[in-house]
């Protein structure tokens, strides 16, 4: 439960921030701190090269950095550890930090307590950031100060000067993150799960510990808050009763008095029974089935917050592609080229493919292992596409043999973005188009999943300039 802000006395607190990363989380972090008192030190096991635009930015703060490496009496001296979220929850720094008695934070959990205003926050395997990103742009046709944060590159911390107690606020929120709020019993006032499918189960002992990490976004929620959750989806619907949350269903219309729902192709929002019409199917601007789930989740989000139809009509009109997700970058040659680098897990894969059902693919795929058996997708892409272009890394080889078992044409692996869309390029038809969307994690060879995005996406621009050139002559 959230909208209370608490005090969080730092002044002259040994705050050890463990993890600055590369994408804005760790600065956001570490810079409020500077703010709030705190004697703060960074530690990081990246090389100083490695972090290079983040230590720019913290070059004029009066911050102790260790880099390279972590020191135990760091650990062993901080009264507080802010961990990032890509560091595990049961790593043995943080356990050295415990037995010498410092509390353990993450920037979620110290968000929510400081926040003054309701939170909203959304989770699930796949659609959370859309979700999140079309529940704040029909927010912002009611108020425009709505804030947007969380699992996305943006710090929540350092937007709290222009939070006001009637601000909306909406964050995406990772299974990561969403641990760190379980230890210190916190949940947003309106929860979001959008659907529950296999991954990060290289960090998770089980698919059972996965679900139980997603189900914290309602799990200590009370009597007067919400849990919005997917009845078409059976891992996230079998999540009801997690909390004493109060649940509105979103997905296809059942007949429920209350929640969000797709009638025929009227996307609807009824309480106790009264329905209103928000946009037809074929207002939305995003394409795929998916693309109305996460509508649907919004509209109950953004209703139950306080926005009207009419604010969730506008919003959802002038929705865009959230970048790396089913984002198109150019035609080149009369082939489109569509960037979903965000799909990590199969289940996001398949999401993809159902929205170009009806067209001919080149699909870009493969990458770092996660866990997750890649087989049963395999089995389902070889026969929808019309090529599989690969590319390097510890979940590749496996992938390959499966999608040839399958009867799949599969090129590569590559061992570069450059060589896999110029392959992919070669084998697509036009009117057709190359789809980036990996199934796997990006780690290797690129940083994250968004470098991975930006290398297609610069890659298919050398590609375009090529192609004119050539034209040209």
């Amino acid at each position: 439960m959230c909208g209370h802000a608490t005090m969080v006395d730092l002044r002259g607190r040994r705050v050890l921030v463990m993890g600055l990363g590369t994408r804005g989380g760790g600065l956001g972090v570490t810079r409020w701190l500077v703010q709030q008192g705190a004697e703060v030190t960074v530690t990081d096991r990246r090389p100083a090269e490695d972090l290079g635009p983040s230590l720019e930015a913290l070059a004029t703060l009066p911050v102790r950095l260790v880099l390279g490496e972590h020191r135990r009496e760091d650990f062993e001296q901080a009264e507080i550890v802010v961990r990032n979220p890509a560091v595990p929850s049961d790593s043995p720094w943080l356990a050295l930090a415990r037995a010498a008695g410092a509390r353990i934070e993450m920037e979620m959990s110290l968000f929510l307590r400081v926040c003054p205003a309701p939170v909203i926050g959304v989770t699930g395997t796949k659609g959370k950031t859309t979700t999140a990103t079309l529940c704040a742009e029909i927010l912002k046709a009611w108020r425009p100060d709505t804030v947007l944060a969380g699992n996305m590159g943006r710090s929540a911390l350092e937007a709290l000067p222009a939070i006001t107690p009637e601000t909306p606020v909406v964050l995406e929120l990772s299974s990561w993150q969403l641990e760190g709020l379980a230890e210190h019993a916190l949940s947003p006032h309106i929860a979001v799960l959008t659907m529950i499918s296999e991954d990060h189960l290289d960090r998770y002992p089980s698919m059972q510990a996965y679900i139980e990490a997603k189900r914290h976004i309602a799990r200590f929620q009370g009597a007067d808050d919400w849990f919005v959750l997917n009845r078409d989806e059976p891992r996230a619907w079998a999540c009801r009763g997690t909390g004493m949350g109060r649940l509105v269903p979103f997905g296809r219309d059942a007949g429920d008095p209350t929640g969000a729902f797709l009638d025929g192709d009227r996307l609807v929002w009824r309480v106790d029974g009264a329905e209103q019409e928000v946009c037809r199917r074929s207002d939305l601007p995003l394409p795929g089935d998916h693309a109305v789930a996460n509508a649907l989740a919004a509209i109950a989000a953004a209703s139950l917050r306080g926005a009207r139809t009419t604010h969730a009509r506008e919003g959802l009109g002038r929705a865009q592609p959230v970048p790396h997700r089913l984002e198109h970058v150019a035609t080149v040659g009369g082939i489109d080229f569509v960037n979903d680098s965000a799909a990590t897990a199969p289940a996001a894969v398949l999401a993809a493919l159902a929205s170009f059902r009806d067209r001919s693919v080149v699909l870009i795929a493969g990458g770092a292992d996660k866990g997750v058996d890649l087989r049963p997708l395999a089995g389902e892409i070889a026969p929808r596409v019309r090529a599989i272009v690969l590319l390097a890394g510890t979940a590749t080889p496996m992938f390959e043999d499966a999608l040839r078992a399958s009867g799949g044409r599969v090129f590569g692996p590559y061992g570069s973005m450059e060589e896999a869309v110029q392959r992919a390029a070669s084998l697509a038809l036009p009117g057709g188009l190359v789809l980036l969307s990996p199934g796997c994690a990006s780690f290797g060879l690129f940083r994250d999943e968004f470098h991975r995005g930006e290398a297609f996406r610069e890659a298919v621009h050398r590609l375009r300039e090529r192609t004119r050139a050539r034209d040209e002559t």
